[in-house]
């Protein structure tokens, strides 16, 4: 992200919900030396608030003790703030098996609850982050997290001087929960690779680019757009074997243990319905909510041949990474970095 990019923060609150989490700490390390006047960070784990405070040490920075479910607490921390993303969410998909209606709690009612803080508090522009769980959901977090998609889409309707966009990202390379960390894992503790299904293919997707999605949504957003960024994709195979690689070990250390529970065979960032109003504009794809066209009609009585033929955006029909070229990838990571620096020193 650029200086340019940056001087439309110049002078302005930022508040980000969620804020301690890998997405957060992104968004103030490009952030935190530009114009920003203040970014807030709204979250519940005052351990984490204390870490992020010692790491970055400037008074740019502010912290917010509270949930996203205290829509009192919401509103005293959104007093004069410009800009929110929203990134507070109940994510892992186990959990939210688990406890359904904790889920339903963070990411449909929080989400409600900040949305409406914003509005009567006049936050100019809302980003939310999505996930690709949301497009066909399975389990419990995509249905909460689809959910979530309509009430920033029912939000739009009502009010025009708050806009309120959305992300949907696919696989966040190296992000709490996903494969490549439990990966790094195994092979620092001489475990074999877990893998689930060969076949599966998920996006390569780093948090910087995750940190430019959102940028490029709140650049450009009108009410109710949703952002989804173009990505490559990888088997999980392929990924594997790219680790394999990189860290010299056996091509036999994998372990297949078969697709988890809620888990898809691949990702799917852009549903078919959702392609006819997807716009391609190069690096991205902007879904716009057509609220003048889509009438109550268009549910019961009138149909669209589009819908008929339009192919969905998946992992699957993206471009696919060679072995080589997610080598190449992952050699990027601090955590592979990390790691290879670790068995080096082990071996010398």
């Amino acid at each position: 992200m650029n200086k340019n990019q940056t001087n439309i923060f110049k002078d302005k609150i930022l508040l980000i919900t969620g804020g301690t989490g890998s997405f957060g700490n992104a968004v103030v390390k490009n952030f935190i030396n530009s114009g920003i006047k203040e970014i807030r960070i709204y979250s519940r784990d005052e351990k984490k608030q204390d870490d992020m405070r010692r790491k970055f040490n400037n008074e740019k920075l502010s912290f917010w003790i509270g949930d996203i479910r205290d829509k009192k607490q919401l509103n005293n921390s959104l007093k004069g703030v410009n800009f929110v993303f929203h990134a507070a969410a109940l994510k892992q998909v186990p959990s939210c098996e688990f406890h359904p209606y904790e889920a339903v709690k963070t990411n449909i009612i929080g989400t409600e609850n900040l949305l409406d803080s914003c509005i009567s508090n006049n936050v100019e522009k809302v980003i939310c982050l999505s996930t690709d769980k949301a497009v066909y959901p399975i389990n419990t977090m995509g249905l909460t997290k689809s959910i979530m998609e309509k009430l920033c889409l029912s939000k739009s309707r009502i009010t025009n001087e708050t806009i309120i966009a959305t992300t949907r990202f696919g696989n966040v390379m190296a992000s709490r929960g996903s494969v490549i960390p439990l990966f790094c894992k195994q092979i620092n503790e001489g475990l074999p690779l877990t893998v689930t299904n060969p076949k599966m293919t998920r996006f390569m997707m780093y948090l910087d680019e995750a940190v430019d999605l959102v940028f490029y949504a709140f650049a450009n957003a009108k009410p109710g757009d949703l952002f989804v960024q173009k990505s490559p994709a990888s088997t999980i195979d392929n990924l594997s074997k790219a680790m394999i690689e990189i860290f010299n070990l056996e091509l036999d250390n994998v372990e297949i243990i078969g697709t988890r529970s809620g888990e898809k065979l691949f990702e799917v960032l852009i549903s078919r319905e959702e392609m006819i109003y997807a716009i391609d504009s190069g690096n991205y794809f902007k879904i716009s909510p057509n609220f003048d066209r889509k009438q109550y009609i268009d549910y019961t009585d009138r149909g669209d041949e589009n819908l008929s033929i339009n192919q969905e955006y998946t992992s699957d029909n993206t471009y696919q990474l060679s072995i080589n070229e997610v080598k190449n990838l992952l050699l990027n990571l601090p955590e592979i970095k990390s790691l290879l620096k670790g068995k080096l020193n082990e071996g010398s």
